[in-house]
């Protein structure tokens, strides 16, 4: 498997966003950039917030793409290519609506599951949808029309806090991915429940 190189955390930019469960992937670029002493800052070329730290030698990347959820991939082909980072050396932290919020799950692969952030990322890489992903449970509002109003919004309290133990818990095991050992991130991480 390969390593992972560039680390990228799908939200909406602006402050009303800023809590939305739309933003876990933001939340989750955000923590591991506290865990690495990273400050992020805005790179207008890539069309978002970036910043890099160092694993083993390697030089690992950050990104948060200020574009709206729709337009993510600009952000992530305009510093993937910039940097010749293939595309299966990215991950992308997003969203998860299939899955309850204290749960996480690290994934290779796949298709876009109606996620309009990972339908512009896969477009944007020439269709090349072998991308990691790290998928964070926000629970779903139980019907088709309830969704956007969900994603949208704030999260309780409670369930706020399950998502950032679920964040902690795949900021623990991120270094796997980085070192390219994917079952040994996903055996850890998807068995956890906040």
């Amino acid at each position: 498997m390969a390593p992972v190189r560039l680390i990228v955390g799908l939200g909406n930019p602006g402050q009303e966003y800023e809590q939305t469960r739309h933003n876990a992937g933001v939340w989750y670029v955000d923590a591991l950039a506290r865990a690495h002493g990273v400050h992020l800052n805005e790179e207008k070329k890539y069309f978002g917030v970036t910043g890099t730290f160092t694993f083993e030698g390697e030089t690992i990347r950050l990104l948060v793409p200020t574009t709206f959820m729709n337009r993510s991939g600009q952000s992530t082909s305009a510093l993937a290519n910039f940097f010749k980072i293939p595309t299966e050396e990215i991950l992308v932290a997003h969203d998860e609506l299939d899955l309850p919020p204290g749960t996480a799950r690290f994934k290779q692969g796949g298709g876009h599951g109606g996620h309009n952030g990972l339908k512009d990322i896969i477009s944007r890489h020439g269709n090349n949808r072998n991308f990691y992903r790290l998928r964070i449970g926000i629970g779903h509002p139980g019907s088709a029309q309830l969704v956007t109003p969900h994603v949208l919004n704030k999260p309780s309290t409670a369930d706020r806090t399950l998502i950032e133990h679920a964040i902690d818990e795949a900021v623990r095991y991120t270094p796997d991915l980085l070192r390219g050992d994917l079952n040994s991130a996903m055996n850890h991480l998807n068995g956890f429940r906040a």
